[in-house]
């Protein structure tokens, strides 16, 4: 069950968070260069692998699940940098903690919106899967049986998910989050924020897509700009910009979905549906059998990919909840942790 949604607010407004975190006559040692270097390169490299070779990979359940698989990997790495840095919980600032655990339970929100989606897609392949096996069977009532369930998926797909509808506050929260806390004393904290920032960026981007993806409009489409001066901001700029070019030109021509699968599995319902004899009686009744093998197809297809899908979704869900709880455990060690942002002991509140 998703949290109740929070009204609207941007979450820690401390500035222009596109200049660089360390100010001018700042220098940070070697080996703390060393450690941000390595992450931002990183960083970079998993956005590489996000550019798809053509137009028609965006918004494949494979690509998706590939973009799932890099965040839970960049989340990772922040568990690994904060290791590297020696930066014990107990040193941060309240700021970063309030920003860590805000964000973090957002994200546990969305993925749980993202899974309630994968979920519903799947019921509706139940309809379809009813469907293929009438036209498969010698039963009398199979032509009517078949439309009946190829009526109830057209109508189940066609509907909105409210779990869905509520990303769109979520994810400009996430864009408010993305203002960074001032750091004056900490070179160990200036890295850690700037390291922050990579993840924040990546993880607007890939939740405003599915997003979008999964709502069929563009409302939830978030534009970033980021500074020249992060090493990953070259491959971020070629990726967010092809990816969100491609899908304001797939929505302006009105489709009916941008997910890659979906879209096969509705051009065969189509070729289908309109052949499919209106008949109780199947004696003298014929039907073409290849295109009921190519809807049989595109439907094992597209499960195929939501599954995948839906694992990814629950490992980054299992990313986030994971480095929530090992923060909270280390603070819990040093006396009594309370959530800052709403005022209660956070310790006594669940995550839904």
């Amino acid at each position: 069950m998703s949290r109740p949604q929070e009204p609207h607010r941007p979450f820690f407004p401390f500035g222009n968070p596109f200049r660089m975190i360390s100010p001018k006559g700042s220098t940070l040692s070697p080996q703390l260069l060393a450690v941000l270097h390595a992450f931002e390169i990183t960083l970079g490299e998993r956005l590489k692998k996000l550019m798809p070779k053509s137009n028609d990979e965006i918004l494949s359940l494979s690509w998706m699940s590939l973009a799932m698989q890099m965040l839970s990997e960049t989340h990772n790495d922040i568990k690994t940098l904060i290791t590297d840095l020696d930066l014990p919980v107990h040193d941060w600032d309240e700021k970063w903690i309030d920003v860590y655990l805000d964000i973090s339970v957002k994200l546990l929100d969305i993925c749980i919106a993202f899974s309630s989606e994968l979920s519903r897609l799947n019921q509706g392949n139940l309809l379809l899967q009813c469907a293929l096996h009438n036209l498969n069977s010698a039963s009398s009532n199979q032509f009517s049986r078949a439309r009946s369930s190829l009526d109830g998926w057209k109508q189940h797909i066609g509907s909105r998910n409210p779990r869905i509808e509520k990303c769109g506050g979520i994810l400009d929260n996430l864009v408010g989050s993305l203002d960074l806390p001032k750091v004056k004393k900490s070179p160990k904290g200036k890295v850690l924020m700037q390291a922050m920032y990579g993840v924040k960026v990546q993880t607007v981007f890939v939740c405003s897509v599915f997003a979008v993806a999964f709502s069929s409009s563009t409302k939830n489409l978030v534009d970033l700009e980021v500074a020249e001066t992060y090493r990953w901001a070259p491959e971020f700029k070629r990726l967010h910009n092809l990816v969100n070019e491609e899908l304001r030109v797939r929505f302006s021509g009105g489709r009916f979905t941008v997910l890659k699968e979906l879209e096969a599995v509705d051009s065969a319902f189509k070729e289908l549906y309109p052949i499919i004899p209106d008949v109780a009686d199947p004696i003298g009744a014929e039907l073409d059998l290849k295109t009921v093998e190519q809807l049989g197809r595109a439907t094992e297809k597209f499960m195929e990919g939501l599954d995948l899908l839906a694992k990814g979704v629950d490992g980054f869900f299992q990313v986030v909840l994971a480095g929530r709880d090992a923060l909270l455990s280390n603070l819990r060690s040093g006396g009594t942790v309370y959530d800052h942002v709403s005022g209660g002991n956070i310790g006594a509140q669940a995550v839904n």
